[in-house]
């Protein structure tokens, strides 16, 4: 099965793609019509009311970030500590073996940790400004022993 690593580069563009329009899919609304009830959603989840902005923002241009492959990293990590926040005050309710509550941002927040440890990979604008230097650099130095 070795000819599968060469899609690792298509594998991660995909699981960018999906993951940024899953959240673009989410957050645009929240952004752009915030409603009294979406802010009585996250009251009534004891969350203070502007995380009903910060939430917006981080999907959103989070969103954005995932689809042209800039700054990955950071942006998948805060996106699944938004995840791990959602579940922990929202779909938890009852209990950690109710997983049907929350295994769809548990999905999301497993999709982004893997972005945040492996990158966007060579399609992305991180691989263009970045480059893999940086990666062969910390591979190449010396270890003190």
């Amino acid at each position: 099965m070795k000819f599968l690593k060469s899609f690792a580069p298509l594998s991660l563009l995909v699981l960018r793609l999906v993951l940024g329009l899953v959240f673009l899919v989410h957050g645009y609304p929240k952004l752009v019509h915030p409603s009294e009830a979406m802010h009585g959603f996250f009251v009534s989840h004891g969350l203070p009311g502007y995380f009903l902005n910060i939430s917006a923002i981080l999907e959103c241009f989070g969103a954005l970030l995932l689809f042209v492959g800039l700054f990955t990293r950071p942006a998948a990590l805060l996106l699944a500590l938004e995840m791990a926040v959602a579940i922990w005050k929202v779909h938890s309710a009852r209990g950690i073996l109710a997983v049907t509550d929350y295994e769809f941002p548990l999905s999301l927040a497993a999709g982004c940790l893997i972005l945040a440890t492996i990158g966007a990979g060579l399609a992305s604008a991180d691989h263009l400004i970045l480059g893999e230097a940086t990666t062969k650099r910390r591979a190449s130095k010396p270890s003190k022993s």
